[in-house]
């Protein structure tokens, strides 16, 4: 049915000041001048629902099964990453108006505001996506959304080899690790896979042990029976109420934790990690973006400068606090994988670098000298 005919429906059911019913619908497209058919009620009533609970038009995609992201560029460029990345999808908006209504609708859904005194927002919506929505004219060529679908099943080790991600000999490699209680960090892009790898690794650890898990929004699902999540909370409207990263990693050090794990370091909160995991938190870990090994040292420091640690405390922490790098890649053809694990080395002027330890691939692992002590775990 057009969209202009439903905004109509819209616009003469709103005026009932009732909720509407299947007849309300049948009476309001007759007084359009609709030929009226059961189909065309029942076909009515399941687009007015859609538009007006759940993401709207864009809910058919969001519960598809392998879908991971939805993204909308104003009304006529929708795109759609089943795993392959960003495709475009057969759909469209009539206007960026409908886009603008969408979008404040499900930031009314995240609890935040969303109009043109406040023009973007960044929530998680009731059914666990995560929300990003900037209006135009700030955003161009209009209202873009960002809706990031969470995890529907955690994935073992095992599941990676099958996907092609790593061999068995880099997987039992990972499993060692983590069975020494090795404090690392998973780097990559964005959509390379490090929450995915995480949420695997994490469910190696022994159900004895108390992980204690903090998220900025909640994305990691490990298959672990003692998982306690805490999840941060931006400010509202009134700019008060804000939970950081930086005062729940202060918590979780409360909570009895065997392991802290920080979903993703993105802020100052990468002092707290690096202060937790050098006063006895062993085994502690958590992802960052980096676009490879070499390039952790500055985005670490970067991090860190805005919790105000100078870069000499920063390395001296570092080395003290973490030992191992792994990173993860996607490549052109979407097939996300286990690239590379380096070492964090602390040199005689007193600078950590990250030197390469093992190359993995399908076909296995190769060490290098530096990753010599990595042998035994695989």
């Amino acid at each position: 049915m057009p969209e202009v005919v439903l905004d109509e429906l819209r616009t003469d059911l709103a005026s009932l000041g009732r909720p509407f019913s299947p007849l309300d619908v049948a009476a309001a497209l007759r007084a359009q001048g609709v030929v009226l058919t059961d189909a065309l009620i029942r076909e009515t009533l399941a687009e007015l629902r859609r538009g007006s609970t759940g993401a709207g038009p864009l809910e058919e995609l969001l519960n598809e099964p392998d879908v991971s992201d939805v993204v909308v560029n104003g009304p006529g460029q929708v795109f759609v990453d089943r795993g392959s990345g960003l495709e475009r999808a057969p759909l469209t908006f009539v206007d960026d108006e409908q886009v603008r209504r969408l979008a404040i609708r499900l930031a009314a859904a995240a609890g935040r505001r969303l109009d043109d005194a406040s023009p973007f927002v960044d929530g998680r919506l009731p059914g666990g996506a995560r929300l990003h929505a900037v209006l135009a004219p700030v955003a161009e060529p209009g209202t873009c959304l960002s809706l990031r679908v969470p995890a529907r099943r955690s994935f073992a080790l095992g599941d990676l080899i099958e996907a092609g991600s790593l061999s068995a000999e880099g997987a039992a490699l990972l499993a060692g690790i983590v069975a020494r209680k090795e404090p690392f960090l998973i780097t990559g892009g964005t959509g390379s896979g490090k929450t995915t790898l995480l949420a695997a690794l994490l469910a190696l650890v022994p159900p004895g042990e108390r992980i204690v898990l903090v998220e900025d929004a909640r994305e990691l699902v490990p298959e672990h029976p003692h998982c306690v999540r805490l999840e941060g909370r931006p400010a509202n409207a009134e700019g008060t109420g804000a939970i950081t990263l930086t005062t729940l990693v202060r918590q979780a050090l409360r909570m009895r934790p065997d392991r802290v794990v920080l979903g993703e370091v993105r802020g100052p909160e990468i002092a707290d990690l690096l202060t937790a995991l050098n006063t006895g938190h062993e085994g502690g870990c958590g992802t960052v973006h980096a676009n490879s090994t070499g390039d952790v040292m500055a985005r670490l420091e970067a991090l860190a400068a805005l919790g105000g640690m100078s870069r000499d405390a920063c390395h001296a922490q570092v080395a003290s606090a973490l030992r191992l790098v792994i990173h993860v890649t996607r490549g052109a053809d979407g097939r996300r994988r286990v690239a590379e694990i380096g070492s964090f080395v602390r040199g005689v002027d007193g600078w950590v670098t990250v030197e390469p330890a093992a190359t993995l691939s399908v076909d296995g692992v190769i060490y290098t000298p530096a990753g010599a002590h990595l042998r035994g775990s695989a």
